[in-house]
């Protein structure tokens, strides 16, 4: 297996700097006397693991860059942006690199100038796995509380605000028995400072001086968040022994099957690896492609099993 991307190690970085970008639904909501569809988009901050919900009303590529720029207006510009190939994300990145000579959508490219959009290769959801998780989460949560009726726009926001904040007050390492004074990490430590958002009660005072002492105490508790961040998670999703493994890679000529669950019943496409994609940081084969009697497909390697068909020599 890979290594983590920087992305997820990237410590002291303010959150959402790197995120993951999912949908999930549709949602049902009720419009005046007829019924419309809803969808999620959760966004994941890939470092501090804290969560973002916007509500997108269509799977259009407009739909996706208005729902990222309400999420940039409250919790900033990102430098990376990961997706899988669905056709709204690749419209919309597609989109922000070619509009940048369109007077309309100038404020737009300044926005994202620095942001860099990474694509899983197709059918990988395990290479997406930090936000694809996070998705049944909050699938879990709004069958938990789900309205006994189907909720209208402004219900079903609230819905999902209420089940982002109680996303972000899940602990990231193990709860402490004994010592109750120092409670489990969460991202909401992060965003809110608390895992609740409560904060201690302090004298309004906007001196100079107490503005500089507010300052450096602010600082000092993100340090300290940070801290806790590198020493109690990081070992955590760092300790894989089991990925070190070395095993045979894929190589080209290789005769293979397709394993992909979408697929039907019993329905297991053969074919013969045609190229391969190497990844320059770690010079392993992640990915190939693969030629059918049906077509050429791309396929992580994690997705393709290979025959041990051996050619007799003549």
């Amino acid at each position: 297996m890979a290594d983590l991307p920087p992305e997820r190690l990237d410590a002291f970085a303010r959150p959402f700097t790197h995120i993951g970008v999912d949908y999930f639904g549709p949602m049902e909501v009720v419009v005046g006397r007829r019924v419309e569809k809803r969808w999620g988009m959760l966004v994941t901050c890939l470092t501090t693991r804290a969560i973002h919900i916007e509500v997108v009303h269509t799977l259009s590529t407009d739909s996706c860059i208005m729902s990222l720029r309400s999420c940039v207006a409250r919790r900033g510009t990102p430098k990376t942006i990961y997706s899988d190939r669905g056709t709204c994300f690749i419209g919309a990145s597609r989109e922000m690199r070619e509009t940048a000579a369109v007077l309309n959508h100038e404020k737009l490219m300044k926005e994202f100038s620095e942001t860099t959009w990474k694509f899983i290769p197709p059918v990988s959801p395990h290479m997406g796995g930090s936000w694809e998780r996070l998705v049944g989460i909050v699938k879990r949560n709004l069958l938990a509380i789900r309205p006994p009726h189907k909720p209208n726009d402004e219900v079903l926001r609230s819905l999902l605000t209420e089940v982002e904040h109680t996303v972000n007050s899940r602990p990231l390492t193990h709860v402490p028995v004994d010592d109750e004074s120092a409670p489990a990490l969460t991202p909401n430590h992060f965003l809110l400072g608390s895992s609740d958002g409560t904060k201690p009660f302090c004298d309004l005072d906007d001196s100079v001086a107490a503005l500089r002492r507010t300052w450096r105490m602010s600082q000092q508790l993100a340090n300290k968040f940070w801290k806790r961040w590198l020493t109690d998670y990081l070992p955590e999703i760092t300790r894989r022994t089991r990925w070190y493994e070395n095993t045979k890679p894929i190589t080209i000529g290789d005769i293979v099957i397709i394993v992909d669950p979408k697929f039907p019943r019993n329905c297991w496409p053969k074919g013969k690896v045609i190229g391969t994609s190497v990844n320059q940081k770690d010079n392993q084969i992640r990915s190939a492609t693969v030629r059918t009697a049906n077509g050429v497909f791309e396929r992580p390697v994690a997705k393709l099993a290979v025959l041990d068909v051996r050619r007799e020599e003549l």
